[in-house]
């Protein structure tokens, strides 16, 4: 910005002695012949010319280079296709890692935060409210038929911590309705111990 200005400066300054020369050196018979306030018009039109070209130089310098833009511009692009690669890698990875920072298999990271949710609403439904509860109800039944289906046993998960948290957990809730009934409402103790076991799954998944 500061050259710019200091371009500008030098414009004026070239406009102005140019002007001052051609007034020294106009001919006596060009000071006859031509009046003053056609002088006075040529003169004012140079120096809008050179003010038009000071403008444009300005511009010029204070203009950031088509090179650097171009950089720029790559750059960014670079960046949108790495993260589009990055997206699609993580796609087709068969692992993810879970909050703690372990790498456990995506089908049963889904699976077993699928459990948690579905348990967890379960749990938290009004008992009075039958349909809502039934349909809470139905939609744990099924997450953790498919958690049992797919990850009961497997030695890739049985060590950890979230596994053996959710196998409480369901063990909790089948030990209840085995002795108290499958339509019997679940103590506030049972509830209590099975959302403890939920949370621990849930922060390792």
């Amino acid at each position: 910005m500061v050259a710019s200005f200091s371009l500008l400066e030098n414009c004026y300054r070239c406009s102005s002695k140019h002007i001052e020369k051609k007034a020294k050196h106009r001919t006596t018979n060009e000071s006859q012949t031509r009046s003053p306030s056609i002088a006075a018009s040529q003169e004012g039109l140079l120096g809008r010319r050179l003010a038009v070209l000071c403008s444009s130089l300005s511009l010029v310098s204070i203009s950031p280079s088509p090179l650097k833009a171009e950089e720029k511009k790559g750059k960014e692009d670079e960046g949108d296709n790495n993260g589009v690669i990055g997206s699609i890698t993580s796609l087709f990875d068969p692992n993810e890692t879970t909050k703690t920072g372990k790498v456990l298999p995506k089908a049963y990271v889904k699976a077993a935060r699928e459990v948690v949710k579905t348990l967890k609403a379960s749990l938290e439904e009004d008992a009075k409210d039958v349909a809502k509860f039934r349909r809470s109800a139905d939609a744990a039944k099924e997450a953790i038929r498919e958690y049992l289906n797919g990850w009961q046993g497997q030695k890739v998960v049985v060590t950890e911590e979230s596994y053996a948290a959710l196998e409480k957990a369901i063990r909790s809730l089948a030990n209840f309705y085995s002795k108290a009934g499958p339509f019997a409402p679940l103590s506030e103790e049972v509830k209590s111990n099975i959302l403890e076991y939920l949370n621990t799954a849930d922060a390792n998944i």
